[in-house]
């Protein structure tokens, strides 16, 4: 299935700030992980996370530092800080009232008959 570019853009943020609520994690971590989080649904590019970071940093809700493992190389950790949890517990009120407003939509719909043509169309 093909999720679009502006669904993967508005959950881009939330995605991210949930990931690293969990813990500070590098850019590639973050790309596996959200891959594995959707079933192979979301393959993100690092032309889409690195600038989503790096927003993320500019606007307080992440902060980034340069570290090198015992025995590994060194990789740009990002760390959520507390004006992100913030910012995560708004996007998931936001994301709640969007998913409730689309079930709501969606058993209507379910239940709604297709409307058929009437008779006088039916010859054309």
């Amino acid at each position: 299935m093909h999720i679009t570019k502006d669904l993967v853009a508005a959950s881009a943020t939330p995605l991210v700030l949930g990931i690293l609520v969990e813990g500070e994690s590098y850019g590639y971590a973050i790309l596996k992980q959200v891959n594995e989080l959707s079933g192979g649904q979301l393959e993100w590019t690092d032309g889409l996370l690195y600038p989503l970071l790096h927003r993320l940093e500019r606007l307080g809700h992440v902060e980034s530092a340069w570290e090198t493992p015992p025995g590994g190389r060194r990789r740009k950790y990002y760390r959520i800080t507390d004006q992100g949890r913030a910012e995560l517990a708004e996007q998931r009120r936001q994301w709640a009232a969007v998913v409730d407003a689309l079930r709501g939509v969606w058993n209507t719909t379910q239940s709604i008959k297709p409307i058929t043509a009437p008779a006088w169309e039916a010859g054309r």
